[in-house]
């Protein structure tokens, strides 16, 4: 799928690096990698703000609809309009729904049905995939 934004490898890795990306976020962005549960920086924070894609600076999901499902990644019962684009996943012996920025294609994580109200969708994100914007004065 051709995203409107597009870069090399190199120029991911350069980007990542001067964004101050976590050690993994190449991996995870651009390889689909996932990092270990319980061990992002955003998985246990709640301040108010916005969540982008830690590649393109894309908004992705407000703080206010994230919650704590307990699985060790952030997560999330709503993404802004249009952030997201799905993929089906049969990785792993499984059929999942990944989740990329719609901007650059960067793997977020993936969407699953168990999630709250009002959407009933968990949004579970890798936090090397992410970068936060605290909410204004």
């Amino acid at each position: 799928m051709p995203y409107p934004i597009t870069h090399t490898d190199a120029q991911w890795q350069a980007l990542l690096q001067a964004r101050g990306a976590e050690p993994g976020a190449f991996a995870i962005t651009r390889r689909a990698a996932t990092e270990r549960p319980f061990s992002g920086r955003y998985e246990q924070h709640w301040a108010a703000g916005r969540y982008h894609c830690m590649c393109c600076g894309a908004p992705l999901f407000e703080a206010a609809h994230k919650f704590d499902p307990g699985c060790g990644w952030p997560s999330f019962w709503q993404a802004l309009p249009g952030a997201i684009a799905e993929i089906e996943d049969r990785s792993h012996a499984m059929v999942r729904t990944e989740t990329v920025c719609a901007q650059c294609g960067a793997h977020l994580g993936h969407v699953f049905a168990d999630g709250p109200a009002p959407t009933g969708l968990r949004y579970c994100m890798n936090s090397a995939a992410l970068a936060f914007e605290p909410a204004g004065p």
